[in-house]
């Protein structure tokens, strides 16, 4: 039954899942890879990778996510944002998706999500695919050898593509479903082979589960300085921002890139691995994430590629645009051994403006910190469409609405709180366009905002001489080194003014419009940021 260690008194059959094939535990890296070449699920790339392809699905499924209403959870989720499950529907589901595993084989990781021992959750993966146990194992946190023999889980999380869901009788919205169950501590993942669900089901789980210990969780990649874990830094941010373009600084130590929580001890990463997108990826621009590409068990997922030589090609997106690697995190050597920091001592939120309005950078107070946080703005490009010419733009509250269970206030007042009991300075960083929106303008240069973090993280751009912001009130710098001064005050590096004071404007309404759905929930000073 076994081929890895495993608590005898915690498995399957104890669970209640009985009459399976054969059950796999805790397979290390090479065991996992032969296992799933022998079922067909990928093919052996360069170094020892594993290439494999997700299916129809390419990307993760929000709108079959859903949660169990209970009375115990009832009054706490954002049913705004999260679609709500009978008790009846999920016990269906479970019931069913069991009775499919009937005589199938599956695989088992118990696994910590979290690297902070006092705050972790004890979670159990159960996976049909053997490459999924293999992405899992890299993304969450690995026990030691020792430990695996009295995992107890908190969690199991049940991920069955083959299944496929039956919405009138499972009460759900189609045959792909995500469903998480607070009172059964359980998660049920079918008919969809997309391999971030898996991780995405266990950060949205921390998501409500961390604040009520009064624990941030966060949407951010994060470092600290060599040496010196009390300079933490976090990066907020969406897709397109650079969150990890500009967390990954060689010049200091990689926390994590993607999930985090910030406790009474500090900040810790929530995973053991990263799940960084392929597209265009260069060994110029991000050598040691390259160099992943071909490390041997890193999960190649949805790239295309040679048959003959295995070659990449980071090029061609005919699959998907959102081709990935998923690799362990000591692949990278900057990375943290403990996934532990400090108190943030700056925290970042990335914004890509393509109306070209936000300053490069500016400088927040706890209240419109909340505020940028549950704006959680940034700006898609006009696309070809005919008739579309300008951006877009993004409101993802909280850099993550997907993942939020909780209503997003709730987030936003725990990170204000938090800004202003540690002193952390909060910095709004604009990596999008300048002179002119998106087809007049230009992109910011890296270089410059690259030199603005540099001074925000060393501290000398906190001690300099700040203007206030004309359209949003926030803190912006009249000079840096390095940077052109031109470059601090939007406004004087557009050709036309009052151009530039209509766009303003706009882009000032658009935050307000998409503010007031947060008004009816938050505290005065916030309030006050909103309505200017």
């Amino acid at each position: 039954m076994s081929q890895g260690r495993v608590n005898p008194s915690f498995t399957l059959e104890t669970q209640g899942i009985t009459g399976l094939g054969e059950v796999y535990y805790n397979l290390i890296e090479p065991v996992i890879i032969e296992e799933a070449l022998k079922r067909s699920e990928g093919e052996l790339g360069q170094g020892g990778t594993l290439l494999v392809s997700t299916g129809k699905f390419t990307g993760r499924s929000p709108k079959d996510k859903h949660i169990v209403k209970t009375p115990s959870v009832e009054d706490k989720i954002w049913w705004d944002q999260n679609a709500a499950m009978t008790p009846q529907g999920f016990d269906a589901l479970y019931d069913d998706m069991v009775a499919h595993m009937q005589g199938r084989d599956y695989f088992v990781q118990d696994l910590f999500g979290g690297a902070d021992p006092a705050h972790r959750l004890d979670v159990r993966m159960v996976t049909e695919l053997a490459w999924h146990s293999l992405f899992i194992r890299h993304m969450l946190r690995r026990p030691d050898s020792d430990e695996l023999t009295e995992f107890t889980a908190d969690w199991t999380v049940i991920n069955c593509p083959s299944f496929k869901a039956d919405p009138e009788r499972h009460n759900c919205r189609s045959e792909t479903v995500v469903a998480m169950n607070f009172d059964r501590k359980m998660i049920l993942i079918g008919g969809t082979e997309y391999a971030g669900e898996n991780k995405k089901s266990v950060f949205t789980l921390l998501n409500y589960l961390l604040p009520e210990r009064g624990i941030m969780p966060m949407h951010c990649s994060a470092n600290h300085a060599p040496g010196n874990a009390v300079d933490t830094a976090i990066f907020f941010g969406l897709s397109g921002t650079g969150k990890t373009t500009l967390s990954a600084d060689p010049s200091r130590i990689l926390i994590g890139d993607d999930e985090h929580g910030w406790s009474e001890r500090g900040t810790f990463n929530f995973e053991g691995g990263c799940y960084a997108k392929t597209i265009k990826l260069s060994a110029e621009a991000e050598p040691e994430i390259f160099a992943t590409t071909t490390k041997f068990a890193t999960v190649i997922e949805n790239m295309v590629y040679d048959k003959d030589t295995k070659e990449l090609d980071f090029e061609d997106d005919s699959l998907t645009a959102n081709m990935r690697c998923a690799y362990p995190l000591e692949y990278i050597s900057n990375a943290s051994k403990t996934a532990l920091g400090g108190h943030p001592k700056n925290i970042i939120m990335l914004t890509c403006d393509a109306f070209g309005v936000l300053p490069p950078i500016a400088r927040l107070t706890p209240a419109q910190a909340m505020y940028h946080f549950l704006s959680g703005f940034t700006a898609k490009v006009a696309g070809t469409e005919r008739g579309v010419t300008e951006p877009e733009p993004t409101f993802s509250t909280c850099f993550g609405a997907p993942f939020m269970p909780r209503r997003p206030e709730e987030y936003g007042r725990l990170l204000r709180d938090k800004i202003a009991k540690h002193g952390a300075t909060c910095w709004l960083v604009n990596t999008g366009w300048t002179g002119g929106a998106y087809g007049e303008g230009s992109r910011m240069p890296i270089r410059a905002t690259r030199a603005l973090l540099s001074a925000a993280l060393d501290g000398t751009l906190n001690n300099g001489q700040f203007r206030k912001d004309e359209n949003f009130g926030f803190e912006v710098p009249v000079s840096v080194p390095s940077v052109a001064d031109l470059l601090l005050t939007p406004r004087r590096t557009w050709e036309d003014g009052a151009a530039y004071d209509a766009q303003a404007e706009k882009l000032v309404q658009m935050f307000s419009d998409n503010f007031e759905q947060y008004l009816p929930h938050i505290d005065d000073d916030v309030k006050a940021v909103a309505i200017g």
